[in-house]
């Protein structure tokens, strides 16, 4: 039987590992909690998490508000449960720049599933941050696969065509594009277009389906691919009547094979890696001159800079030697656990 009975505020990492490996989602709740409060213990909690981590299938969804998302993610949990897998969902909302609250609405629409205990669903605020995910959404992802999922499934803001980011994130990425939303223009734009490995044409009920999935077919054809490379699939679906997700699924199925037979998913793996571990590690850096700013260092520089007296470059390549003679041992400790986990974990 699972024990569910975690203190509220408990830090207590391994006992709570342990609980998130045997299905308790109050414990795989308060892991995420603190990936998201950035908590002193992440350093514990990743490398607790490293030896359970690097074997599920990561696919991301992103397109447009309205086109879909949150039910196309409905109708793939029901599938991937069908087949009996242990499925993770993270959606992510966007937040409020005056308020900086966000309507967490992804867990009402996938009222189907809130009583499976082989499926968890946590929805996240972006806090403001760009590219369509939250900061913390890289090592929610760790906290899923460590919990056990085999799937996880992340679902981004409603995006235009700069955020990005779900394509170094995801093994498989998802771009979700729906007729009457944008003329044939859009299908040759550079960006959200550009990173997806399927397309799915959802409300194919919808008049003006044939030139959306034309036109996205033209998109393709005008891109420059070896023969070695993917090309993208493109697969229609009406995800509010569930027609069509077989589809979705076979599509993604076979970019995961051509991922596996190229050995491109080791190396999507080790670039989503290193990623990670740069971005630990500069936010180690930017905390250590946070600590300058407060001292003399920094204030100093700046005010050389504000009076001529010396040019950004130069004050900049100063801080930096200050970095290198003052407190560098603490900065490689900070990040030293992260990044070996991250490694291990790829």
């Amino acid at each position: 039987m699972i024990n569910t009975d975690v203190p509220r505020r408990s830090r207590d990492v391994p006992a709570l590992v342990a609980r998130a490996r045997e299905g308790d989602p109050r414990a795989v709740a308060r892991l995420i909690s603190l990936v998201e409060n950035g908590d002193p213990c992440l350093p514990e909690l990743a490398a607790a998490l490293a030896p359970h981590t690097g074997q599920a299938q990561i696919i991301g969804l992103t397109g447009s508000p309205g086109v879909g998302k949150s039910t196309i993610t409905n109708e793939l949990v029901r599938a991937y449960r069908a087949e009996h897998w242990r499925v993770g969902v993270l959606a992510v909302d966007p937040s409020s720049p005056f308020t900086g609250g966000a309507i967490l609405g992804d867990r009402v629409r996938m009222q189907d599933h809130a009583t499976d205990p082989r499926v968890y669903i946590r929805s996240m605020s972006s806090r403001g941050h760009l590219g369509g995910l939250a900061a913390a959404t890289p090592q929610a992802v760790r906290v899923l696969e460590g919990a056990g999922c085999e799937v996880v499934l992340v679902e981004t803001v409603g995006v235009g065509q700069a955020e990005v980011e779900v394509a170094s994130l995801a093994d498989t990425t998802l771009v979700l594009l729906a007729p009457g939303m944008g003329d044939a223009i859009q299908a040759v734009k550079a960006g959200i277009l550009e990173i997806a490995d399927v397309f799915v044409v959802n409300k194919a009920d919808r008049d003006g389906v044939e030139a959306t999935y034309h036109d996205i077919q033209g998109m393709i054809a005008l891109g420059e691919r070896g023969p070695s490379e993917w090309r993208p699939q493109v697969v229609r679906s009406v995800a509010v009547r569930g027609e069509g997700i077989e589809g979705v699924i076979a599509a993604i199925a076979k970019h995961r094979a051509w991922l596996e037979e190229r050995g491109e998913l080791q190396r999507r793996r080790e670039r989503r890696a290193a990623v990670e571990v740069e971005e630990i590690a500069l936010g180690a850096l930017r905390a250590k001159i946070g600590s300058l700013r407060e001292g003399t260092a920094l204030p100093m520089l700046a005010a050389e800079v504000a009076q001529g007296r010396l040019d950004p470059y130069a004050a900049a390549a100063q801080l930096l030697e200050s970095l290198d003679t003052v407190g560098a041992e603490d900065v490689a400790s900070a990040v030293d656990g992260a990044v070996e986990s991250a490694v291990d974990g790829a």
